[in-house]
């Protein structure tokens, strides 16, 4: 790894285990859970708790930057130059269920672009890190994408927005007709982890739509570093602000986004 950066990966990796302490300690006693925009966007005490303590290990180190996180949302005090991107629970109906798919995923976005990225998953205590142009690692040891080359033999992941029930573009037809073409398709409930697996070579492929940023900006990083590729659907390049992506190990890209649109 170079020393670009380096800082930043180690308060980000500070502010991970951080975030981990609540979520660790309200795991399976959970009192407070509300719905959000819809009866399946919920949000507990401890996506609160953890974000609370996220917050305050980034701002104690870079008070000057700007900060995006779900449960409280933008604040644009600091330079926008700078913009860490916060998801503190991904995967919150999970975690209420005690389904232990779920992780803690924080980027800094310099400009624009991450450039450091956290993946953490507190209770099988795998942490995916990335720095720009120095790899992607999971524990400490450096992760890339699979090597299969056709859809046919490819494991993929997808989801399903908040909105599906109300919004005909849901991901259902997709899902189906990819489940026809490829081995399997899994649905774990975090995006932050099927990113974080499509860059540890666990899955082939993933996609989605209806996704906010702090859902894909660690993932995008990891699995780039890991040697994947990233786009929308058209394989137009990938905006982290749009609610659509496609990963890949690369190899089976093109097929996945036709499969995707057909």
């Amino acid at each position: 790894m170079t020393n670009t950066w380096e800082k930043e990966l180690n308060v980000v990796i500070e502010a991970a285990k951080a975030g981990s302490v609540p979520l660790r300690h309200l795991w399976g006693k959970l009192t407070q859970i509300r719905s959000k925009s819809s009866a399946t966007d919920l949000v507990t005490e401890a996506d609160l708790g953890s974000e609370k303590a996220i917050k305050e290990v980034i701002s104690k180190a870079f008070p000057s930057d700007s900060i995006l996180a779900e449960e409280s949302g933008g604040e644009r005090t600091g330079s926008i130059e700078r913009l860490w991107v916060i998801d503190p629970l991904d995967g919150t109906t999970n975690y209420t269920h005690q389904y232990p798919l779920f992780a803690i995923s924080i980027a800094l976005l310099h400009q624009g672009t991450p450039v450091v990225g956290i993946i953490f998953n507190p209770i099988f205590n795998e942490m995916f890190t990335a720095k720009i142009h120095s790899g992607a690692y999971l524990n400490g040891e450096q992760i890339h994408v699979s090597s299969v080359t056709e859809l046919s033999q490819s494991l993929l992941a997808t989801g399903f927005s908040y909105d599906r029930r109300s919004n005909p573009d849901n991901n259902y037809a997709q899902f189906v007709s990819l489940t026809h073409l490829c081995q399997g398709v899994r649905r774990s409930g975090a995006a932050s982890l099927d990113l974080a697996y499509v860059a540890a070579g666990r899955l082939d492929g993933y996609w989605e739509r209806g996704l906010q940023p702090w859902d894909v900006a660690a993932g995008s990083l990891l699995v780039q570093e890991a040697g994947g590729k990233l786009s929308d659907y058209e394989i137009q390049p990938l905006n982290l602000f749009n609610g659509k992506i496609v990963a890949s190990n690369s190899l089976i890209h093109k097929e996945l986004c036709k499969a995707i649109g057909s």
